[in-house]
């Protein structure tokens, strides 16, 4: 599977971005999908998982109550909509797929990824 991120750019802090992840060459409702993202100078983090029929849900601590996770598998896309952004919340953002259906927070158990879209919140 191929997936693509946008969405990402300057925003201002306490607003808001949705960022996309659209997903080709095979249907996304057989992966556990995740978000991950890496501030400069810093390695890559976990943000958010979700379950292959969207079901389940689980956040990091940092953007907990903040960002949603959501995915439609009719459209082939995952999206993350960031809310209350903070300076600290800029980074790059990367969607990943995971065939085994683990539901892991570890970016090993992610097999495809996207090429990232930066998010930087500033004012």
């Amino acid at each position: 599977v191929q997936l693509q991120a946008s969405g990402g750019g300057l925003v201002q802090p306490g607003g808001s971005l949705r960022l996309s992840c659209a997903a080709s060459g095979r249907t996304i409702s057989n992966y556990v999908m995740g978000w991950f993202r890496q501030a400069p100078g810093k390695e890559r983090e976990f943000v958010s998982v979700i379950s292959r029929s969207g079901g389940s849900t689980y956040y990091a601590e940092s953007v907990r109550g903040r960002f949603t996770i959501s995915r439609d598998n009719a459209k082939n896309t995952l999206y993350l909509q960031m809310n209350s952004l903070k300076p600290e919340d800029t980074a790059v953002y990367y969607c990943a797929a995971d065939p085994s259906g683990i539901y892991s927070i570890y970016e090993t158990n992610y097999d495809y990824w996207g090429q990232g879209t930066l998010v930087t919140v500033s004012s």
